[in-house]
């Protein structure tokens, strides 16, 4: 159980409509190592840790992650605001548009549905922190990516903050790795 506070991690707010932008942000969104991904993940995984302190990690980094998830659509939506058909078609999401409009919609940049194959759980506590630590690594490099593409500060300042984000997570999981090994 969580008590939901109305209000972003980290403000968002994108003034100029930008589809190109919003497109790339859809790998962040639904991709296979998205802020959805990592939430099931991380959220699903705690259910076999052996160690409360490790369960309470992953239930503070998957809930953390659908934040950055709220962001991340926040975003998407911002940067779609106001363009016209013809600004999705020259931005190649023609498609999307036919389909969703301005919503976003659980798919990767290329429009490719969100899959639950995205996610790890092997049942192995070493193995599945592991791996959680490498997708915070691939998130940490898709937003310095993403970054470098923009030259829009409403966008890189969210962006940066989401970065940031990644590199404690990644911190965090090596503390849970600390304690599932000594376990």
């Amino acid at each position: 159980m969580w008590l939901y506070e109305k209000r972003l991690l980290y403000p968002v707010s994108i003034t100029r409509p930008n589809a190109r932008m919003a497109r790339l942000l859809l790998e962040q969104y639904a991709g296979g190592a998205s802020e959805l991904t990592a939430a099931v993940t991380y959220l699903n995984q705690r259910y076999t840790m052996p160690e409360g302190a490790v369960r309470a990690i992953l239930t503070d980094i998957g809930t953390e992650e659908l934040a950055h998830l709220e962001m991340v659509a926040g975003m998407i939506t911002q940067c779609l605001a106001g363009l016209s058909q013809q600004d999705f078609k020259a931005a190649g999401m023609g498609g999307w548009y036919a389909a969703h409009r301005r919503s976003p919609f659980p798919a990767d940049s290329s429009g490719v549905p969100w899959t639950a194959a995205y996610t790890v759980s092997s049942g192995d506590p070493a193995a599945d922190i592991i791996a959680d630590m490498a997708a915070e690594q691939q998130a940490r490099t898709a937003y310095e990516g993403l970054i470098s593409l923009s030259d829009d500060a409403a966008i890189t300042d969210p962006l940066d903050f989401l970065r940031q984000r990644e590199i404690v997570h990644y911190q965090r999981f090596g503390e849970a790795l600390d304690i599932v090994r000594a376990s």
